[in-house]
């Protein structure tokens, strides 16, 4: 386990050099995939407003390597706080010799929890299922996401019972990289209960009632402390703790010092691709 507090270097001299391995790499991006329908266990009729909800949001884009075979894929989740936002591949993420699925999922209020959490899931599930196709190796997928899309990665990663509807493995992913993402119960969830932001609760719908030594390797990473979202680094650095008091043997934890909620996901993108390469 690692606790550090960590400057990031600036991006062009941290990416141009991870990147000059790939500049030989060929890519494509093939968009707008559906990943779900409403066969899924959504019980709508085809013409509901759900259903054509579900046609529009649940599409993925898929960047990776054309000339190369066997490389690592990464499962990108949008921010938003679950309300807003959509899918695009990061550009520090591009020629890095990684395929890239970056996902639209439904959003409050169109939708109530859990269902943001299925259509994860869902994608995930697809990526693993469908990569090959690709080049890639099914068993190299990471999940990560920013904020909104951080809180996705660690619910599926660590309560396993989401990937297990697709009778995945929850354990089988090569790693989980939360950027600034919620620990606790998230705040959107609380808003639809009518609990106050500032009122944390850890259910299980928070990514901490799941901690568990079994789980993939984990790469928590926030902003400055001083200068985040209410509280969340000090949420990731507890999931941190109790990452270590269960005994699981690869969670670390990153502060971006410097760097508020919004700013952090930039310098964070050096040290996904680092802990992917570390996983090898």
């Amino acid at each position: 386990m690692l606790l550090t507090c960590f400057v990031a270097c600036p991006l062009g001299s941290c990416a141009s050099a991870q990147g000059k391995a790939a500049d030989a790499i060929a890519y494509a991006t093939d968009r707008d995939v559906a990943y779900r329908d409403v066969a899924d266990g959504t019980p709508v009729d085809a013409q509901s407003v759900q259903a054509n909800y579900i046609h529009e949001r649940c599409k993925l884009d898929v960047y990776h390597p054309t000339n190369r075979k066997g490389f690592d894929t990464v499962v990108w989740f949008h921010g938003g706080g679950l309300t807003g936002g959509k899918k695009s591949v990061p550009e520090q993420l591009k020629q890095q010799g990684v395929a890239v699925v970056a996902v639209n999922y439904r959003l409050s209020p169109k939708v109530k929890s859990p269902v943001w959490i299925e259509d994860a899931a869902a994608a995930v599930a697809w990526t693993i299922n469908h990569i090959a196709s690709y080049g890639g190796d099914g068993d190299r997928v990471f999940v990560s996401g920013h904020s909104a899309g951080g809180y996705l990665t660690s619910m599926i990663g660590l309560d396993k019972r989401w990937l297990a509807a697709h009778d995945i493995d929850a354990d089988s992913l090569a790693g989980l990289i939360p950027f600034s993402g919620h620990t606790i119960t998230h705040f959107t969830v609380r808003k639809e209960r009518g609990i106050v932001g500032t009122q944390p609760i850890i259910d299980d719908l928070a990514p901490l009632y799941h901690v568990r030594k079994d789980a993939p390797p984990l790469l928590l990473i926030t902003g400055d402390r001083d200068t985040e979202m209410l509280g969340r680094y000090e949420e990731n650095a507890y999931l941190w703790r109790m990452m270590d008091e269960v005994g699981h043997p690869a969670t670390e934890l990153y502060e971006l010092e410097g760097f508020n909620h919004g700013q952090m996901a930039v310098p964070a993108h050096p040290l996904l691709l680092r802990f992917m390469k570390k996983t090898k």
